[in-house]
């Protein structure tokens, strides 16, 4: 009954620190190879979405470059982590992403180095994103290219966007300027 006892005060103390854990806790590797420190967006809100340049949603570039081009900047930022979990939607290396996004969408707000955002080599970010045992707020799956994940000014989960809903969404621009 001790041991028993034990194991669930440790269960418990390691929950309670999973959940402690924030989204600017963690250090990821930028497009470019270099290491992107995410407290740096401390005090900002941040969506975060997974992308991928082959998708049906890929259009919705043009509406985070525009959200972003509005928007970004002292308080908002978004963050995009191209995926290639979908029937192979993003083949391309980093340096053929970033050449994409800009030629095509003028992307301007910061890309991290591809990820994988779904099963057994999910990035540590996503595992965050998705598991409510480390976020603390829900659990979600990342359904498809583009979902977007909202990210307070303290690094707290907010809500989970579904992939179909456009970055200016009413839902998205209300809790921008909320």
């Amino acid at each position: 009954m001790k041991n028993l006892m034990m194991m669930l005060a440790l269960t418990l103390s390691f929950l309670t620190f999973a959940q402690d854990k924030s989204f600017h806790d963690y250090k990821v590797e930028g497009i470019d190879g270099n290491t992107v420190d995410l407290a740096q967006f401390k005090g900002k809100k941040l969506l975060v979405v997974n992308t991928a340049s082959k998708c049906g949603l890929t259009p919705q570039y043009e509406d985070l470059q525009m959200l972003y081009k509005e928007f970004g900047g002292e308080k908002f930022e978004i963050i995009g982590f191209p995926a290639n979990n979908f029937l192979n939607q993003e083949p391309g290396s980093n340096e053929e992403i970033v050449e994409f996004c800009q030629a095509n969408y003028g992307v301007t707000f910061p890309m991290m180095a591809k990820i994988s955002v779904k099963g057994e080599d999910m990035h540590p970010v996503y595992r965050w994103l998705t598991e409510k045992a480390q976020n603390g707020v829900m659990d979600s799956e990342v359904k498809w290219n583009f979902q977007k994940y909202l990210i307070d000014e303290e690094g707290r989960l907010v809500d989970m966007v579904p992939p179909r809903e456009k970055p200016n969404s009413d839902k998205i621009l209300n809790w921008i300027k909320g």
